[in-house]
Formats: structure tokens, C-alpha cells, sequence
């Protein structure tokens, strides 16, 4: 997967434009969990071919794509599987663009739909306001092809803002920069050498994204500006209309403000990782998404078994916390407005877990490693009596992330082997091993606690060292 703060372009010399500083604020590192909403037109069909990366040849992957949100570039590629259901569904001449009236989002309730995201932990909602179908779902003047005039209606994207400032969360926006396939006529994408050849780099467009970008910043002030797959060349230069322009405006009227890396230019804020397994901590402030399945925008072909378990899940999250990221988990809803059963499974879950653990994720740091896997001492194996751990750090504070409490025991790292203020944040005492409250344990009792018989089923358990 691409690493999109590794790429910028075109090289303008000495006629690059000055970016300003880039600066990641404590709230958003503080955060910790965020909901994308991938919601529009392909809400409508609501497919995708389900497959795990690498399943599909790569010459077919875009022809099977798994991304319902791409079905409007899916759906033009000869032979897809998107092509053929589509006739099917909807007969031979019908556009995707004429699917846009047929969404119908009559019960919508944003409040309802927010109030599901905070209520799982989230602390900022990032909705998508336009997405490369090039759909706006915001009361735009810059094109006719939006939400307002056409099928649901409504200024969605004001909807969704309003509900999440009420709620207590910050509002973030995403926002397709460089792909834009109603304003374009280039034939489908098929590769990824396509991704970034077939978009619009001239002049006219880039002045169309500069001022639905500055539209979105003067109605909302959006916490977050998350931006895709680049931004035409032709707006990366000095002129008013130019991307440092619009940043630097757009940093000046909400302060406090932050970027993603994916404008094609170097100016990054966070870093983002989609769907990708980062190994070890990263020294910038990162974020990871991915949807619940494998898709964002939802897609009926899916199903449990491609849809991620509670425990993997909770898992996610306590990785990339421990390696310095924030996770971007997004949910796809149906094409009105309400969250499929599926999805709200996994969201209660993930909120019932930061409702006992939460204390160990927001507002964390990471400590001086992610974590550990103990070994036997004699073979150099994996150690099946000790619980593999996390870690992330607040102060004097170190929480250990046990994440097989089933094992039974779980060794203290030798940097707080010695602290004597050693608790579950569940309130059970943390006994050691060998200890009278631990009869019949079986480690070392100057670095093994016993986990409690209550926490053996937990998905994740947690033990507060203060040093």
C-alpha cells in the first residue's frame, strides 16, 4: 500500500510554493479512535466483489474491486462483475449518475447515526463530503451534481456536522482532491499506475477543487481535513487559487485545525496507513483505517466472514495506539443512513471494552517499546504460559495491554519489575506469582502477575504500573 507522505510532485523548483507548518495538536493525538462515514450515491447499489488483498490477480483487481465506493469506476470496466449486476439491476443505458435519484434518505437521522459512533468510543467523525464519483453531499454552488438538487434533497454533510458538534466530537472532512470521475472523461482506472495517470491536473479543475474545499472550511471549520489520492499539479503552485493557499487559509480560520498526508506535496500532518500492518512504533503521529469489512462504502455481498471479529478488532485499536497512531475505523451505512446489524455488533463491542479500558487509550503516549513477547528461557520459543503485551504510557503511568489473559500469567516488563503500585484497571489486585494470592501459581514472583479468574475471558485485559 502506498505511503502517500513518501510521495509529492511534480517538482517545481524554484517555483514551489512555501507550505506552512504542519503541526498535529495535542486533541487529535490525544483522541486516540475516529469513525470515518463513507456515505453517497454508491450507498445506492451497495456492492463490491469481497475478496482480501492479494486474493484477486493483480491485472483483475480492479475489475473485482472490492471497494463499494469505487463502483463508479467499477462499473465501466468491460467484463467486471460490478457491470454485470448492474444491468441486471438496473438495466442496459441506466448511468451511474441516474442512480443519484434514486437515494432516498426520508428516515435519516444524523443524531441517530452519531450518537452510535460516540456511543463506541469515537471522539471525531470524519464523513465523506465528496468522493471520486465526484458527488458533493453538501449544499454546493460550484456543481448541480450534489445531494441538495438531486435525490435525497438534503445538505447532508451539514446534517452530520451539526449532530457531531452536539455530541461532544470533532468534525472532520474527507475530500477526493484529484479524482473526480463526473467531471472527467478519461477511461476507467484499471491499475494503480492508472490511480494517479487517468485524474485531471489542469488549471480549471484545480481552481473547481480550490473552491469546494475553501466552501467546506468557510461553512464547517472542520477539526480534520482529510484529503485523497492527491491534488491536481496545476493547484500546486504560488497563485491564490493554488493548495498552499488553501491550507494556509484554512490553518488561520480554525486553529487547532490538522491535515493528512495525501496531497501530492510535501506538507504532511498525520501520516495514514490503509489497511496496512505497521510493524513497530513510527516516529510521526500516524493513523490507521480500514472499514469494519473490506469495504468502506457498504456492500450487501458482504458477510461475517469477511467482516472483522470483535477480538481482532479491540486488538487493532491497542496496536496502533501502542505504535503512536490514532485509528480511523469507518462505517459504511446503507443508502439511508442507518448502520446494518453487523457493523453496530462490532461497535458495541469496541464500546463496551473503552468503557471498562479506556483510561489505557486516550490520551496515551507511546512508552519506549510497543510491546513484548515473552520466550521460554531454556528454548528462546514463544512462552505459552505468558501473555504476549502492549503498551502505552501517560505520565508515570505504563498500561499493559494483556491480550491473552486466558494464559494466566503475564510478566512485568524488567523496567517495572520493581514498581510497587502494580493494579487491574478493572480494580482487582494484582497479585504475583508465587504470592498467598496466587496459590498455586507457577512463575517468577518478582516479575509474574496472575491474571484474575473474571478477566481470563477478556478480549483485553489491563494493568496499571506506576513507577
Amino acid at each position: 500500500m502506498l505511503n502517500f507522505e513518501e510521495r509529492t510532485g511534480p517538482d517545481l523548483g524554484a517555483d514551489a510554493p512555501t507550505y506552512p507548518d504542519a503541526v498535529v495538536p495535542a486533541w487529535y493525538r490525544d483522541a486516540k479512535l475516529g469513525f470515518f462515514v463513507h456515505w453517497g450515491v454508491y450507498s445506492v447499489p451497495a456492492w463490491g466483489t469481497p475478496h482480501a488483498e492479494g486474493s484477486v490477480p493483480d491485472e483483475d483487481a480492479y475489475a473485482h474491486h472490492q471497494y463499494a465506493e469505487w463502483y463508479a469506476n467499477t462499473v465501466r470496466i468491460d467484463g467486471s462483475p460490478t457491470r454485470r449486476r448492474h444491468e441486471e439491476r438496473y438495466g442496459a443505458g441506466t448511468s451511474y449518475e441516474d442512480l443519484a435519484d434514486l437515494w432516498d434518505v426520508t428516515g435519516f437521522d444524523a443524531d441517530a447515526l452519531v450518537g452510535d459512533l460516540v456511543a463506541a468510543g469515537g471522539r471525531y467523525v470524519v464523513p465523506t463530503t465528496k468522493h471520486h464519483d465526484g458527488f458533493c453531499l453538501w449544499d454546493t454552488g460550484t456543481t448541480p451534481f450534489n445531494a441538495v438538487r438531486r435525490g435525497p434533497g438534503r445538505d447532508l454533510v451539514a446534517e452530520i456536522a451539526r449532530a457531531t458538534r452536539e455530541a461532544g466530537a470533532r468534525l472532520g472532512l474527507y475530500y477526493s482532491g484529484a479524482l473526480d470521475w463526473h467531471t472527467s472523461e478519461y477511461p476507467p482506472i484499471e491499475s494503480s499506475t492508472d490511480l494517479f495517470r487517468l485524474r485531471r491536473n489542469d488549471d480549471v479543475f484545480a481552481r473547481y477543487a480550490a473552491a469546494q474545499l475553501r466552501e467546506l472550511v468557510d461553512r464547517f471549520s472542520p477539526d480534520v481535513l482529510w484529503n485523497d489520492i492527491d491534488w491536481p499539479d496545476a493547484g500546486k503552485t504560488t497563485a491564490p487559487h493554488g493548495l498552499a493557499a488553501v491550507l494556509r487559509e484554512y490553518l488561520e480560520a480554525v486553529p487547532g485545525g490538522v491535515v493528512n498526508d495525501r496531497w501530492g506535496v510535501p506538507f504532511h500532518g498525520f501520516w495514514t496507513r490503509e489497511y496496512s500492518h505497521v510493524p513497530e512504533t513510527l516516529p510521526h503521529p500516524w493513523e490507521a483505517t480500514r472499514g469494519l469489512g473490506w469495504s468502506f462504502g457498504y456492500n450487501e455481498a458482504e458477510g461475517p466472514e469477511h467482516t472483522i471479529g470483535e477480538r481482532e478488532l479491540i486488538h487493532l485499536l491497542v496496536d496502533v495506539v501502542s505504535k503512536n497512531g490514532n485509528l480511523l475505523l469507518n462505517v459504511g451505512p446503507r443508502a439511508d443512513g442507518s448502520i446494518p446489524d453487523l457493523q453496530r455488533d462490532r461497535l458495541a463491542a469496541l464500546g463496551r471494552w473503552l468503557g471498562a479500558y479506556g483510561d489505557a487509550i486516550y490520551g496515551t503516549r507511546p512508552w519506549v517499546r510497543s510491546g513484548d513477547v515473552p520466550s521460554d528461557p531454556v528454548t528462546g520459543r514463544p512462552d505459552p504460559r505468558r501473555s504476549p503485551v502492549a503498551y502505552t504510557s501517560r505520565g508515570d503511568e505504563v498500561f499493559v495491554h494483556v491480550l491473552e489473559p486466558g494464559r494466566g500469567l503475564v510478566a512485568l516488563a524488567p523496567e517495572l519489575a520493581g514498581a510497587a503500585d502494580v493494579a487491574w484497571l478493572s480494580g482487582a489486585p494484582a497479585d504475583r506469582a508465587g504470592t498467598a494470592g496466587a496459590a498455586g501459581a507457577e512463575g517468577d514472583p518478582t516479575r509474574d502477575v496472575v491474571v484474575p479468574d473474571g478477566l481470563r475471558d477478556a478480549h483485553v485485559a489491563v494493568l496499571r504500573v506506576r513507577r
